[in-house]
């Protein structure tokens, strides 16, 4: 099954071969991804942040040593999401008031990626406070979608997933708490994997309200790779876990899945539900088990529930919510308890199957608008609905801090679609060997 593709431009992995093998250098690399950003961004405005001149003179420097076996990333350019911190440059989340408050030190998932012998050359486009479906702000403007400039590229992780989309860098690393990377992977037509919570420490990327201060982590986000390739995400997130992963080895044909594809709260649109359908058939045709319902499954609605509040809290640092009532302790520890508990669901739930597989959200790209799409509505078949309710398919995963592999599996009318395989937690690489089979089974 046919997807929208934008670009030929090699992944992660076959660049780094090619510059071990000698074919180019690091610095041929760099010189090739800035000459794709200067030609294809200006439609796109994927990168706001460019840091060009330290990126030759990185290349330069690593061109003098040789490619060590702790350098899987040797030579090959890529670009970050504007809210990590890279020394040097700015991390303002798109307020103007923090458009010159340059970051002391990168993060960690910063380092680990140079260490690994990327070389970053800047940071890419995110909404205000990461908390919106689109990708524009103030500071950099709008971020479009590859496909179709009048559309959004999704968010929070809008710019990351239009790059790698595009074919200006191979691969990016973005954060998610409500689809932040799933969805701009479904709205562009790449891979992205949202991590176990947990599993990737997030230290440097903090509000710029909070510089400096090693603000924890935060509950429910986490850092997660996108990239074009099943291979490249695996190799993506073993550089940056911070415990070592599991590979369970069972082929996709002895596993057991469960799809969720309806949702009275969030029903999807045609443009999704027909190439989620198309998909399911196909894995089926390959022999794959797939069940429609469960009574495994944890109350959904109730988990929504639980979710979207303990987001807003989270998100807002415990401020007063719109109504003026402000969460205390005793709310915390009531929603601490009902995740602990769809943690357990979930747990039993995958003792019988393996994965599930669900859209990443009710819609394809939307178009671009003047106010967050959460604020607003979205049009599924016709009707008029909540955007906030679409977050139900971001929070099936985010909730209970489990992985979550997204894939594109083809398109409606030049759009991109993609499908998630969520899988048990610190199960990751196993959803994203899951999905890379069902890649095989769809394209070949």
């Amino acid at each position: 099954m046919a997807y929208p593709q934008l670009t030929r431009e090699p992944g992660a992995i076959a660049l780094a071969a090619q510059i071990r093998a000698g074919d180019l250098s690091p610095l041929d690399a760099v010189e090739a991804a800035i000459a794709r950003i200067e030609d294809l961004d200006i439609g796109i405005d994927a990168v706001v942040v460019c840091d060009f001149d330290r990126a030759r003179d990185a290349a330069k420097a690593l061109g003098h040593e040789k490619p060590r076996d702790n350098q899987p990333l040797y030579g090959v350019p890529m670009t970050i999401k504007e809210s990590f911190d890279i020394a040097g440059l700015p991390t303002c989340w798109g307020h103007e008031a923090y458009r010159h408050q340059l970051a002391t030190r990168d993060a960690r998932v910063v380092h680990q990626l140079k260490a690994a012998g990327a070389i970053l050359l800047g940071k890419t486009n995110v909404p205000v406070d990461l908390s919106d479906w689109q990708s524009f702000n103030p500071v950099y403007g709008r971020t479009g979608n590859p496909h179709d400039p009048a559309r959004s590229p999704g968010g929070s992780s809008g710019g990351s997933a239009a790059a790698v989309a595009a074919g200006m860098v191979p691969c990016e690393f973005g954060t998610d708490i409500g689809g932040s990377v799933r969805v701009p992977a479904h709205f562009c037509g790449v891979w992205g994997h949202k991590s176990s919570w947990g599993l990737i420490p997030k230290h440097g990327h903090d509000h710029p309200a909070m510089a400096g201060r090693d603000a924890h982590d935060g509950v429910l986000s986490i850092a997660g790779p996108l990239a074009r390739n099943a291979e490249d995400l695996a190799l993506l997130l073993e550089l940056t876990a911070a415990i070592p992963l599991r590979r369970s080895g069972k082929p996709l044909r002895e596993c057991r899945l469960l799809v969720l594809a309806d949702h009275p709260a969030s029903p999807i649109d045609a443009a999704v539900r027909g190439p989620t359908e198309a998909a399911i058939a196909m894995i089926e045709a390959a022999g794959v088990r797939i069940d429609r319902a469960s009574a495994l499954l944890p109350d959904l609605p109730q988990q929504q529930h639980d979710y979207l509040k303990m987001m807003n809290i989270a998100m807002a640092r415990g401020m007063p919510a719109p109504d003026g009532r402000r969460a205390n302790a005793t709310d915390w520890f009531d929603l601490l308890d009902a995740q602990a508990r769809s943690e357990l669901a979930w747990a039993a739930l995958f003792e019988t199957y393996d994965f599930v597989l669900a859209p990443p959200a009710p819609v394809l790209a939307v178009p671009h608008r003047d106010e967050a799409v959460f604020k607003g509505e979205i049009t599924i078949d016709g009707a008029q609905h909540r955007a906030a309710d679409g977050l139900f398919w971001a929070g099936l995963a985010t909730f209970p801090n489990l992985p979550a592999t997204v894939l594109p599996i083809g398109g409606t009318d030049g759009l991109p679609c993609g499908m998630q395989v969520i899988g048990p937690r610190w199960g990751d690489l196993d959803c994203i060997a899951a999905a890379a089979e069902i890649g095989t089974i769809l394209h070949g």
